[in-house]
């Protein structure tokens, strides 16, 4: 008998055919024999409309009543999906992320969680093969006793902090897609399905604009040893056979994957700003005098690109921000001109980031170089680059996003099966 965490994302719940089909998937594992807990998200627009709500109520709302009402969606789901499963005969119960508890700081919006007690779980596993289907999303912070909520694709962090927290043998994300590509398949019609990735792989894939897993669930796979499994829920549930490997991607330590490639994978972002810093006296203090400010709003930035002027006195700064935060950032440094002391602000919002990932990187020099001299040869400028150990990301015109990607999709040998 083995443990399982099924999580189910909003268009897997969005309306109770769909709760239906998801329940046909539940009771396969637990015809099995398989323990199992479901983690599920609010019914697809449903989070959309409650933050709607929020905001129509009051543009300055409290954050930790913003939580309390966009935490009642994943309620709702749960709630559901345990009377349709009661209704099939099956052991269910609803639980909230107060009742487990899953405890979390007090980030109201984007909490993290500290600490999940999953021995009430377990003992209902034991005792009654009772199926735990669990509010994702959410927790509550012990020392204010109040609703939390993780961040938006924060299901996906619950479901894996809960599989570490029960001891689970896997934690399956059901999504929309049949499991991680090379890239996304609606820019590079060949992009493959991987079977296996290496968690290291998948973070950067993740935090470079790949939507199909939230970082933070990858982190914590990583962290836990947790192996995460990346599959269907559009798949017919009386098709699969429960003891044999479907259609996936199978997030693992680097060890169990026999051979690696160079590149594992190509992520693109829109989702972003530049800004530049022109002819700022080049001294010590001047990118604190920058980025504190930053770091104060909570706005992160990413790429960052320091030029040196010929004379040696003064520097241009260039650095990269999500598009949702470009107007704040914008508005910070401005605030904040009289200590910086630049000459002039650049701004663009027509940008785009490409990332190039793979563990096989390590050990493979020249790697970027191949890129930049493709890039080239397709007239696509780059405007900053940045790169670690298995990855590196070149800031193009957003123009050129697709073309780019396919570019490099091919060189890397990605294309072939």
């Amino acid at each position: 008998m083995g443990r399982l965490v099924m999580k189910f994302g909003g268009t897997s719940v969005a309306n109770i055919d769909r709760i239906r089909n998801v329940a046909r998937h539940v009771k396969r594992e637990v015809d099995a024999g398989h323990n199992v807990a479901v983690v599920v998200s609010a019914m697809a627009g449903k989070t959309n409309e409650l933050v709607g709500w929020c905001g129509d109520a009051s543009p300055l709302h409290d954050a930790r009543e913003y939580d309390a009402v966009v935490a009642s969606g994943e309620q709702v789901t749960s709630g559901l999906l345990a009377i349709v499963l009661q209704g099939m005969g099956i052991q269910a119960r609803s639980w909230q992320g107060w009742q487990i508890p899953i405890k979390t700081s007090d980030a109201h919006a984007s909490a993290r969680i500290l600490e999940i007690d999953g021995s009430e779980i377990s003992a209902r596993f034991k005792d009654r093969q009772e199926v735990a289907v669990i509010a994702g999303f959410q927790g509550i912070n012990p020392q204010t006793n109040r609703i939390t909520t993780l961040g938006r694709g924060g299901s996906d962090t619950s479901a894996v902090a809960i599989a570490a927290a029960i001891r689970a043998d896997r934690c399956d994300i059901y999504t929309d897609v049949d499991g991680v590509y090379t890239t996304d398949p609606r820019v590079v019609p060949k992009a493959r399905r991987l079977d296996k990735i290496a968690f290291e792989d998948m973070l950067e894939l993740a935090s470079q604009g790949a939507k199909v897993l939230q970082v933070r669930s990858v982190e914590l796979g990583m962290v836990h040893n947790m192996p995460v499994f990346v599959r269907s829920s559009f798949d017919k549930p009386e098709d699969i056979d429960p003891h044999g490997t479907p259609p996936g991607t199978l997030i693992c330590s680097e060890e169990e994957i026999m051979e690696s490639h160079v590149v594992t994978g190509i992520a693109f972002s829109k989702d972003e700003a530049q800004i530049s810093v022109r002819q700022i006296e080049d001294k010590p203090g001047v990118a604190a005098a920058i980025f504190g400010p930053l770091a104060e709003a909570n706005i992160n930035v990413d790429m960052i690109v320091q030029n040196v002027s010929e004379d040696g006195k003064t520097t241009d700064l260039t650095f990269t921000v999500p598009a949702s935060d470009y107007t704040r950032a914008r508005d910070t440094i401005t605030s904040a001109k009289a200590k910086i002391g630049y000459a002039r602000l650049d701004t663009a919002t027509d940008v785009a980031k490409v990332s190039v990932i793979g563990s096989g990187m390590r050990s493979h020099a020249g790697v970027a170089a191949q890129a930049f001299t493709a890039l080239a040869g397709r007239n696509i400028n780059i405007r900053a680059i940045t790169t670690s150990e298995i990855k590196f990301s070149v800031l193009i015109d957003a123009a050129y996003t697709e073309l780019a990607v396919r570019t490099l999709h091919t060189l890397y040998g990605l294309d072939q099966t």
